[in-house]
Protein backbone atom coordinates (compact mmCIF):
# COMPACT_ATOMS: atom_id res chain seq x y z
CA UNK A 1 0.00 0.00 0.00
CA UNK A 2 2.56 2.30 0.84
CA UNK A 3 4.52 1.59 -2.26
CA UNK A 4 1.46 2.07 -4.55
CA UNK A 5 1.08 5.66 -2.43
CA UNK A 6 4.74 6.54 -3.15
CA UNK A 7 4.27 5.70 -6.52
CA UNK A 8 0.84 7.99 -7.50
CA UNK A 9 2.70 10.88 -4.78
CA UNK A 10 5.80 10.67 -7.72
CA UNK A 11 3.91 10.47 -10.56
CA UNK A 12 1.60 13.42 -9.65
CA UNK A 13 4.73 15.35 -9.20
CA UNK A 14 6.57 14.61 -12.70
CA UNK A 15 3.19 15.82 -14.02
CA UNK A 16 3.51 19.25 -12.23
CA UNK A 17 6.71 19.44 -12.99
CA UNK A 18 6.38 19.43 -16.74
CA UNK A 19 3.33 21.74 -16.71
CA UNK A 20 5.23 24.28 -14.76
CA UNK A 21 8.19 23.34 -17.57
CA UNK A 22 6.10 23.77 -19.88
CA UNK A 23 4.89 26.76 -18.62
CA UNK A 24 7.86 28.95 -18.37
CA UNK A 25 8.61 28.15 -21.97
CA UNK A 26 5.65 29.90 -22.72
CA UNK A 27 5.68 33.01 -20.95
CA UNK A 28 8.21 35.45 -21.78
CA UNK A 29 10.65 36.36 -19.32
CA UNK A 30 8.97 39.51 -17.33
CA UNK A 31 12.45 40.99 -16.45
CA UNK A 32 12.01 44.07 -18.47
CA UNK A 33 12.17 47.15 -15.72
CA UNK A 34 9.22 48.65 -15.95
CA UNK A 35 5.56 48.33 -17.32
CA UNK A 36 6.81 51.21 -19.88
CA UNK A 37 9.64 48.96 -21.20
CA UNK A 38 6.84 45.87 -21.87
CA UNK A 39 4.82 48.64 -23.01
CA UNK A 40 7.63 49.39 -26.00
CA UNK A 41 8.17 46.09 -26.63
CA UNK A 42 4.45 44.91 -27.87
CA UNK A 43 3.76 47.92 -29.57
CA UNK A 44 7.27 47.83 -31.57
CA UNK A 45 6.74 44.87 -33.18
CA UNK A 46 9.94 44.25 -35.58
CA UNK A 47 11.41 47.66 -35.74
CA UNK A 48 14.82 47.73 -33.91
CA UNK A 49 15.56 50.00 -31.16
CA UNK A 50 18.58 52.39 -31.02
CA UNK A 51 19.65 54.35 -27.99
CA UNK A 52 22.22 56.43 -28.92
CA UNK A 53 24.46 58.54 -25.96
CA UNK A 54 26.81 61.42 -26.56
CA UNK A 55 28.81 62.22 -23.99
CA UNK A 56 30.68 65.71 -24.68
CA UNK A 57 33.53 66.83 -22.63
CA UNK A 58 32.82 70.78 -21.91
CA UNK A 59 35.73 71.94 -20.48
CA UNK A 60 37.49 75.32 -21.41
CA UNK A 61 38.54 74.07 -24.58
CA UNK A 62 35.35 72.21 -26.15
CA UNK A 63 33.72 74.77 -27.86
CA UNK A 64 34.23 73.71 -31.05
CA UNK A 65 33.24 69.92 -30.05
CA UNK A 66 30.19 71.40 -28.52
CA UNK A 67 29.22 73.30 -32.05
CA UNK A 68 30.06 69.97 -33.83
CA UNK A 69 27.63 68.28 -32.11
CA UNK A 70 25.00 71.40 -32.56
CA UNK A 71 25.25 71.58 -36.48
CA UNK A 72 25.90 67.86 -36.63
CA UNK A 73 23.15 66.00 -34.74
CA UNK A 74 20.82 65.98 -37.07
CA UNK A 75 23.21 64.02 -39.60
CA UNK A 76 23.37 61.33 -37.01
CA UNK A 77 19.68 61.32 -36.68
CA UNK A 78 19.23 60.65 -40.33
CA UNK A 79 21.93 58.19 -40.14
CA UNK A 80 20.44 56.40 -37.19
CA UNK A 81 17.05 56.65 -39.56
CA UNK A 82 18.32 54.26 -42.20
CA UNK A 83 17.93 51.43 -40.51
CA UNK A 84 15.29 48.96 -41.79
CA UNK A 85 12.19 48.56 -40.78
CA UNK A 86 12.00 51.94 -39.76
CA UNK A 87 13.45 52.16 -36.20
CA UNK A 88 12.18 53.08 -32.63
CA UNK A 89 15.32 55.86 -32.30
CA UNK A 90 15.96 57.02 -28.41
CA UNK A 91 18.75 59.92 -27.77
CA UNK A 92 20.74 60.66 -24.22
CA UNK A 93 22.83 63.49 -23.66
CA UNK A 94 25.36 63.85 -21.14
CA UNK A 95 28.37 66.51 -20.21
CA UNK A 96 31.67 65.84 -18.21
CA UNK A 97 34.67 68.06 -17.11
CA UNK A 98 32.99 71.32 -16.32
CA UNK A 99 29.51 71.76 -14.25
CA UNK A 100 29.41 69.85 -11.07
CA UNK A 101 31.29 68.66 -7.98
CA UNK A 102 34.18 66.23 -7.48
CA UNK A 103 31.34 64.06 -5.96
CA UNK A 104 29.49 63.53 -8.89
CA UNK A 105 32.55 63.61 -10.79
CA UNK A 106 31.95 66.98 -12.37
CA UNK A 107 28.81 65.29 -14.81
CA UNK A 108 25.56 66.43 -15.58
CA UNK A 109 22.22 64.27 -17.00
CA UNK A 110 21.75 66.88 -19.34
CA UNK A 111 19.02 64.56 -21.22
CA UNK A 112 17.90 60.95 -20.53
CA UNK A 113 17.17 58.93 -23.54
CA UNK A 114 14.11 60.38 -25.08
CA UNK A 115 12.40 60.06 -28.70
CA UNK A 116 11.81 63.73 -28.34
CA UNK A 117 14.60 64.80 -30.25
CA UNK A 118 13.69 68.41 -30.00
CA UNK A 119 14.17 68.44 -26.38
CA UNK A 120 17.72 66.80 -26.57
CA UNK A 121 18.82 69.34 -29.36
CA UNK A 122 17.56 72.27 -27.19
CA UNK A 123 20.21 71.06 -24.33
CA UNK A 124 23.06 71.01 -26.87
CA UNK A 125 22.32 75.54 -27.27
CA UNK A 126 22.28 75.87 -23.44
CA UNK A 127 25.75 74.11 -23.58
CA UNK A 128 28.59 76.75 -21.82
CA UNK A 129 32.08 75.28 -21.18
CA UNK A 130 34.28 76.05 -18.18
CA UNK A 131 37.65 74.69 -16.53
CA UNK A 132 37.17 71.70 -14.71
CA UNK A 133 38.21 67.88 -14.66
CA UNK A 134 37.45 65.48 -17.27
CA UNK A 135 36.30 61.86 -15.61
CA UNK A 136 35.23 59.60 -18.65
CA UNK A 137 34.96 56.35 -16.27
CA UNK A 138 32.33 58.65 -14.12
CA UNK A 139 30.57 59.56 -16.90
CA UNK A 140 30.32 56.06 -18.54
CA UNK A 141 29.61 54.87 -14.92
CA UNK A 142 26.41 56.92 -14.75
CA UNK A 143 25.42 56.95 -18.50
CA UNK A 144 24.97 52.74 -17.97
CA UNK A 145 23.67 53.13 -14.34
CA UNK A 146 21.14 56.38 -14.31
CA UNK A 147 19.54 55.92 -18.10
CA UNK A 148 16.66 53.96 -19.23
CA UNK A 149 18.45 52.16 -21.55
CA UNK A 150 16.20 49.83 -23.74
CA UNK A 151 15.54 46.05 -23.03
CA UNK A 152 14.22 45.31 -26.27
CA UNK A 153 16.23 42.25 -27.62
CA UNK A 154 18.98 42.95 -30.52
CA UNK A 155 18.55 46.57 -29.45
CA UNK A 156 21.93 48.69 -30.23
CA UNK A 157 22.72 50.44 -27.73
CA UNK A 158 25.91 53.02 -27.58
CA UNK A 159 27.85 55.17 -25.44
CA UNK A 160 29.93 58.15 -27.56
CA UNK A 161 32.09 59.74 -25.09
CA UNK A 162 34.43 62.74 -26.80
CA UNK A 163 37.12 64.82 -24.67
CA UNK A 164 40.79 65.60 -24.97
CA UNK A 165 42.02 65.14 -21.80
CA UNK A 166 43.35 61.52 -20.64
CA UNK A 167 40.68 58.93 -19.99
CA UNK A 168 42.24 57.45 -16.79
CA UNK A 169 41.87 60.47 -14.75
CA UNK A 170 39.05 59.14 -12.22
CA UNK A 171 40.25 57.26 -9.12
CA UNK A 172 36.81 56.74 -7.82
CA UNK A 173 35.55 55.06 -10.88
CA UNK A 174 38.04 53.63 -13.37
CA UNK A 175 37.50 54.19 -17.09
CA UNK A 176 37.97 49.94 -17.23
CA UNK A 177 35.67 48.89 -14.72
CA UNK A 178 32.57 51.25 -16.17
CA UNK A 179 33.66 50.53 -19.96
CA UNK A 180 33.79 46.53 -18.84
CA UNK A 181 30.27 47.13 -17.01
CA UNK A 182 28.72 49.01 -20.12
CA UNK A 183 29.75 45.90 -22.01
CA UNK A 184 28.39 43.18 -19.36
CA UNK A 185 25.22 45.56 -20.35
CA UNK A 186 25.12 44.79 -24.00
CA UNK A 187 26.32 48.88 -24.61
CA UNK A 188 29.14 49.89 -27.08
CA UNK A 189 31.44 52.59 -25.78
CA UNK A 190 32.76 54.52 -28.41
CA UNK A 191 35.93 56.79 -27.78
CA UNK A 192 36.32 60.31 -29.80
CA UNK A 193 39.41 61.76 -28.90
CA UNK A 194 39.73 65.48 -29.78
CA UNK A 195 43.47 65.75 -31.14
CA UNK A 196 45.67 63.91 -32.61
CA UNK A 197 45.50 59.71 -33.14
CA UNK A 198 48.97 59.70 -31.59
CA UNK A 199 47.96 61.48 -28.34
CA UNK A 200 44.56 59.99 -27.97
CA UNK A 201 46.70 56.87 -28.00
CA UNK A 202 48.79 58.13 -25.06
CA UNK A 203 46.04 59.15 -23.32
CA UNK A 204 44.49 56.00 -23.22
CA UNK A 205 41.17 56.65 -25.37
CA UNK A 206 42.39 53.84 -27.75
CA UNK A 207 42.06 51.52 -24.95
CA UNK A 208 38.25 52.68 -23.52
CA UNK A 209 37.13 51.81 -27.44
CA UNK A 210 39.14 48.28 -27.22
CA UNK A 211 37.33 47.66 -24.13
CA UNK A 212 33.96 48.61 -25.05
CA UNK A 213 33.85 46.98 -28.15
CA UNK A 214 33.75 50.44 -29.92
CA UNK A 215 34.98 52.96 -32.53
CA UNK A 216 38.37 54.70 -31.66
CA UNK A 217 38.78 57.96 -33.81
CA UNK A 218 40.24 60.95 -33.29
CA UNK A 219 39.18 64.82 -34.91
CA UNK A 220 39.74 67.95 -35.62
CA UNK A 221 36.70 69.20 -33.23
CA UNK A 222 37.86 72.66 -34.02
CA UNK A 223 37.83 72.69 -38.19
CA UNK A 224 36.95 69.16 -38.68
CA UNK A 225 33.55 69.67 -39.21
CA UNK A 226 32.05 69.63 -43.12
CA UNK A 227 29.31 71.96 -43.83
CA UNK A 228 28.25 73.19 -47.33
CA UNK A 229 25.40 74.45 -48.79
CA UNK A 230 23.82 73.29 -51.43
CA UNK A 231 21.05 74.84 -54.31
CA UNK A 232 18.39 72.66 -52.09
CA UNK A 233 18.33 74.24 -48.94
CA UNK A 234 16.35 77.04 -49.25
CA UNK A 235 13.59 74.80 -51.09
CA UNK A 236 13.66 72.44 -47.81
CA UNK A 237 13.21 75.44 -45.71
CA UNK A 238 10.18 76.34 -47.80
CA UNK A 239 9.21 72.84 -47.05
CA UNK A 240 9.98 72.99 -43.39
CA UNK A 241 7.31 76.30 -42.78
CA UNK A 242 4.94 74.17 -44.48
CA UNK A 243 5.33 70.83 -42.55
CA UNK A 244 5.03 72.98 -39.08
CA UNK A 245 2.05 74.15 -40.24
CA UNK A 246 0.40 70.49 -40.24
CA UNK A 247 1.38 70.10 -36.43
CA UNK A 248 -1.62 70.65 -33.77
CA UNK A 249 -0.80 70.69 -30.14
CA UNK A 250 -2.91 69.18 -27.36
CA UNK A 251 -2.78 68.78 -23.73
CA UNK A 252 -0.04 70.70 -21.25
CA UNK A 253 2.73 70.05 -23.70
CA UNK A 254 1.07 71.58 -26.76
CA UNK A 255 2.12 75.05 -27.05
CA UNK A 256 5.32 74.42 -25.56
CA UNK A 257 6.40 71.28 -28.02
CA UNK A 258 5.18 73.88 -31.19
CA UNK A 259 6.98 76.44 -29.57
CA UNK A 260 10.15 74.48 -29.09
CA UNK A 261 9.86 73.03 -32.80
CA UNK A 262 9.97 76.38 -34.08
CA UNK A 263 12.97 77.15 -31.78
CA UNK A 264 14.90 74.13 -32.60
CA UNK A 265 14.87 75.43 -36.48
CA UNK A 266 15.87 78.44 -35.71
CA UNK A 267 18.79 76.92 -33.52
CA UNK A 268 19.55 74.92 -36.49
CA UNK A 269 19.99 77.48 -39.15
CA UNK A 270 21.74 79.39 -36.92
CA UNK A 271 24.43 77.36 -36.26
CA UNK A 272 24.89 76.16 -40.06
CA UNK A 273 22.54 76.41 -43.00
CA UNK A 274 23.57 72.58 -43.79
CA UNK A 275 22.43 72.03 -40.02
CA UNK A 276 18.75 73.57 -41.14
CA UNK A 277 18.62 71.35 -44.12
CA UNK A 278 19.57 68.06 -42.14
CA UNK A 279 16.84 68.77 -39.60
CA UNK A 280 14.14 69.19 -42.07
CA UNK A 281 15.04 66.07 -43.44
CA UNK A 282 15.03 64.19 -40.21
CA UNK A 283 11.60 65.95 -39.62
CA UNK A 284 10.67 63.96 -42.57
CA UNK A 285 11.20 60.26 -41.18
CA UNK A 286 9.67 58.34 -38.99
CA UNK A 287 12.09 58.92 -36.08
CA UNK A 288 10.79 62.50 -35.39
CA UNK A 289 8.21 61.76 -33.46
CA UNK A 290 6.40 64.45 -30.87
CA UNK A 291 3.05 62.12 -30.23
CA UNK A 292 3.41 63.48 -26.70
CA UNK A 293 1.93 67.03 -27.78
CA UNK A 294 0.88 66.49 -31.56
CA UNK A 295 -2.72 65.15 -32.76
CA UNK A 296 -1.51 63.91 -35.64
CA UNK A 297 1.00 61.85 -34.35
CA UNK A 298 -0.44 61.26 -31.37
CA UNK A 299 -3.85 59.41 -33.40
CA UNK A 300 -0.81 57.42 -34.91
CA UNK A 301 0.67 55.85 -31.67
CA UNK A 302 -3.22 55.24 -30.83
CA UNK A 303 -3.36 57.50 -28.34
CA UNK A 304 -6.63 59.91 -29.46
CA UNK A 305 -9.18 57.77 -27.85
CA UNK A 306 -7.45 58.85 -24.50
CA UNK A 307 -7.29 62.46 -24.98
CA UNK A 308 -10.02 64.47 -23.52
CA UNK A 309 -12.14 66.93 -25.23
CA UNK A 310 -10.92 69.74 -22.97
CA UNK A 311 -7.19 68.84 -23.92
CA UNK A 312 -7.73 70.09 -27.27
CA UNK A 313 -7.11 73.33 -29.05
CA UNK A 314 -10.41 75.64 -28.32
CA UNK A 315 -11.29 75.37 -32.18
CA UNK A 316 -11.67 71.69 -32.06
CA UNK A 317 -13.48 70.80 -28.89
CA UNK A 318 -17.12 71.93 -30.47
CA UNK A 319 -16.05 68.83 -33.02
CA UNK A 320 -18.09 65.37 -32.81
CA UNK A 321 -15.60 62.37 -33.68
CA UNK A 322 -16.34 62.29 -36.94
CA UNK A 323 -15.74 66.07 -37.87
CA UNK A 324 -12.43 65.90 -35.66
CA UNK A 325 -11.56 62.30 -37.53
CA UNK A 326 -11.59 64.58 -40.78
CA UNK A 327 -9.64 67.01 -39.43
CA UNK A 328 -6.84 64.77 -38.48
CA UNK A 329 -6.97 63.15 -41.64
CA UNK A 330 -6.62 65.86 -43.66
CA UNK A 331 -3.14 67.51 -41.95
CA UNK A 332 -2.41 63.67 -41.95
CA UNK A 333 -2.16 63.70 -45.83
CA UNK A 334 -0.77 67.02 -46.28
CA UNK A 335 2.09 66.20 -43.70
CA UNK A 336 2.84 62.94 -45.80
CA UNK A 337 2.78 64.51 -49.23
CA UNK A 338 5.21 67.30 -47.56
CA UNK A 339 7.59 65.01 -45.89
CA UNK A 340 7.41 62.50 -49.21
CA UNK A 341 8.11 65.90 -51.37
CA UNK A 342 11.42 66.25 -48.85
CA UNK A 343 12.70 63.06 -49.20
CA UNK A 344 12.48 63.04 -52.53
CA UNK A 345 14.65 66.42 -52.49
CA UNK A 346 16.98 64.91 -49.87
CA UNK A 347 18.22 62.20 -52.10
CA UNK A 348 19.14 65.12 -55.01
CA UNK A 349 21.00 67.05 -52.31
CA UNK A 350 22.73 63.84 -50.79
CA UNK A 351 24.19 63.45 -54.60
CA UNK A 352 25.06 66.63 -54.96
CA UNK A 353 26.84 66.41 -51.83
CA UNK A 354 28.78 62.84 -52.84
CA UNK A 355 29.45 64.72 -56.08
CA UNK A 356 30.72 68.22 -54.21
CA UNK A 357 32.94 66.46 -51.55
CA UNK A 358 34.88 64.48 -54.28
CA UNK A 359 35.06 67.67 -56.23
CA UNK A 360 36.71 69.71 -53.29
CA UNK A 361 38.48 66.74 -51.67
CA UNK A 362 36.69 67.35 -48.51
CA UNK A 363 35.91 64.60 -45.82
CA UNK A 364 34.22 63.95 -42.62
CA UNK A 365 37.42 61.25 -41.63
CA UNK A 366 38.11 64.15 -39.01
CA UNK A 367 34.94 65.26 -38.13
CA UNK A 368 32.49 64.68 -34.84
CA UNK A 369 29.67 63.04 -36.91
CA UNK A 370 31.83 61.57 -39.25
CA UNK A 371 33.28 59.10 -35.72
CA UNK A 372 29.91 58.74 -34.63
CA UNK A 373 27.99 57.77 -38.04
CA UNK A 374 30.63 55.02 -39.27
CA UNK A 375 29.95 53.43 -35.46
CA UNK A 376 26.57 53.38 -36.00
CA UNK A 377 26.35 51.27 -39.19
CA UNK A 378 29.67 49.23 -37.95
CA UNK A 379 27.42 48.38 -35.12
CA UNK A 380 24.22 47.93 -36.08
CA UNK A 381 25.25 45.62 -38.74
CA UNK A 382 26.52 43.50 -35.38
CA UNK A 383 23.14 43.79 -34.03
CA UNK A 384 21.60 42.31 -37.24
CA UNK A 385 20.08 45.66 -37.95
CA UNK A 386 20.18 46.22 -42.07
CA UNK A 387 20.94 49.64 -43.10
CA UNK A 388 19.86 51.57 -46.56
CA UNK A 389 21.92 52.33 -48.28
Amino acid sequence: MKKTISTVILAAALVAGAIYANATQRVPSNNYGNNNQQQQQRTSGKRPHIDIVIALDTSGSMSGLINSARQKLWDIVNEAARAQPAPILRVGLLTYGSTGTEQDGYVVVQSKLTTDLDSVYSKLFELRTSGGTEYVGRVVHRAVKELNWSKARGALKQIFVAGNESADQDRTVTARSAVTNAREQGIFVNAIYCGSREYGVREGWDKVASLGKGVFASIDHNHGTVNITTPYDRELRRLNSLLNNTYVGYGPRGSAGLAMQRAQDKNALSSAGAAAASRTVAKASSVYDNSGWDLVDARKKGKLSRIRKESLPAKLRAMNKGELKAYIDKLEGSRKQIRKQILEISKKRTAWLSKEMKRTGKSEAAAFDGAVKRAVRVQARKRGIRMRK
